[in-house]
């Protein structure tokens, strides 16, 4: 009976030590290996991404998500260009941005705005080192910088271009030579002479943005470029020269004496000229790199290259060769508080896997300068050696605190000027007259 009870003793007694042992192992490693064993992993660190979400960011930031998982998780802000004009999305921007909310991180912004979002930024000095800013394109580099930081990097950025329907053009007498003449920098002179020898039968020859807004300053600023003038003296606007009247009186004379650009440009932006130029069959487009792809979203799913070619714009005869630079930068909220995991999908977009993927799937610009030097990259050699040629008469509009504004006052009258409300000189006079003398200006 004794050694019977013995028995159970000892077995109780190593059933106790078993579980004890048990239960410091498992507290050790709980200690040692994390504390989070028994509860679930924490939530990913969601970052706010607003921007223009086309089906290729969507791409780019489920890619971000994959590799990321668990830790991070972009979640997108969408602000179509189908549904926000350039100019209201700056607005919605700048009153959410003014309310020191965190619920957004990155924000995108049409480059020409850097400086008058910069206060709402923080600072990229310390997060992107030299090397990795020395793979930018100087020429959009430099537009991510405001008094010496660097507050911005580039998504991609745009050129002004022409776009021929070449399968009208095919049609007219001298198809070969006047293409020849597109290819290689036509002046606006003999752009409008060749349009007088051509059978347009109620197609729109020549299709611009001239609404009152952002768009019809990138041409005014064009044509100022190409006579190698300018709009601002040191701080003041200076727009009442000959320089800009002859800029303003080709556009009015486009719509208004030569007739090539109809009437119903002076309300359209971008997206109503390019379906006014598609459904119209129009001739000429005056619009930004990858029409292409802005068909296939917007039109339908199939290649037009072979119906639009791309060529540079026309200039003055007396002048130079010059194509806006546009594009979109990214910038980080200095209100957000997840700035690091931010900053790894800023870095993530400007990557030549992204750039990449940006070109191929949405037809957006590279930013990186590897993309153009490097061939072997892609198969698109002729595209890139069109693109290069036209950004070396790459021109930027004014980088200044003031330029928004400015740029509001003189679009609204370079829209009067076009509906032939005002005279050019007219329009250019008062636009400098309400600037300079800082008088209240409400469209």
């Amino acid at each position: 009976m004794i050694k019977k009870f013995q028995n159970h003793f000892k077995t109780f007694y190593f059933s106790v030590a078993a579980i004890t042992i048990l239960a410091v192992a498992v507290l050790a490693f709980m200690l040692f290996w994390g504390n989070g064993l028994f509860r679930p992993n924490p939530a990913a660190t969601k970052i706010y991404f607003a921007d223009n979400i086309s089906p290729t960011h969507q791409l780019l930031i489920d890619m971000f998500n994959e590799k990321h998982k668990g830790r991070i998780e972009v979640v997108p802000i969408n602000l179509p260009f189908e549904k926000f004009s350039t100019n209201e999305r700056k607005e919605l921007l700048i009153r959410y941005l003014r309310s020191k909310s965190d619920r957004i991180d990155i924000f995108s912004v049409d480059h020409i705005w850097v400086p008058r979002f910069a206060k709402w930024t923080e600072p990229l000095n310390r997060y992107i080192t030299q090397p990795q800013r020395e793979r930018i394109l100087e020429l959009v580099l430099q537009t991510c910088y405001y008094k010496g930081d660097l507050v911005a990097l580039p998504s991609y950025f745009d050129l002004g271009m022409l776009y021929v329907n070449t399968d009208f053009l095919k049609t007219q007498p001298a198809y070969e030579s006047i293409k020849k003449e597109l290819d290689n920098f036509i002046t606006w002179e003999r752009f409008i002479e060749i349009s007088k020898k051509m059978n347009l039968r109620g197609k729109p020859y020549y299709l611009f943005p001239a609404d009152d807004y952002e768009g019809l300053m990138c041409s005014f600023v064009e044509l100022l470029e190409q006579q190698n003038s300018k709009m601002f003296d040191g701080d003041t606007v200076k727009i009442t020269t000959p320089q800009a009247e002859k800029a303003l009186q080709l556009l009015v004379d486009l719509v208004n004496k030569h007739n090539l650009a109809p009437k119903s440009v002076l309300d359209s932006r971008e997206s109503e000229c390019y379906h006014t130029y598609i459904n119209e069959n129009g001739v000429f487009l005056r619009g930004w790199s990858g029409l292409d792809d802005w068909y296939r979203i917007n039109i339908a799913p199939v290649d037009v290259l072979t119906k639009y070619s791309a060529v540079p714009l026309p200039y003055f005869k007396d002048g130079k060769p010059a194509s806006i630079i546009g594009g979109w930068n990214m910038m980080l909220s200095k209100y957000s508080s997840n700035k690091s995991e931010a900053v790894e999908f800023i870095r993530f977009m400007i990557s030549d896997e992204a750039q990449q993927i940006m070109f191929d799937k949405g037809g957006y610009l590279p930013v990186n300068k590897n993309f153009y030097s490097n061939t072997k990259l892609n198969d698109s050699f002729n595209e890139i050696t069109f693109l290069k040629k036209i950004i070396s008469t790459g021109v930027h509009r004014p980088f200044l605190d003031k330029y928004t504004r400015c740029s509001d006052v003189i679009a609204h009258y370079l829209n009067l000027a076009l509906k032939n409300k005002i005279s050019p000189k007219e329009s250019l006079a008062a636009a400098e007259r309400v600037i300079n003398g800082g008088e209240f200006f409400i469209k």
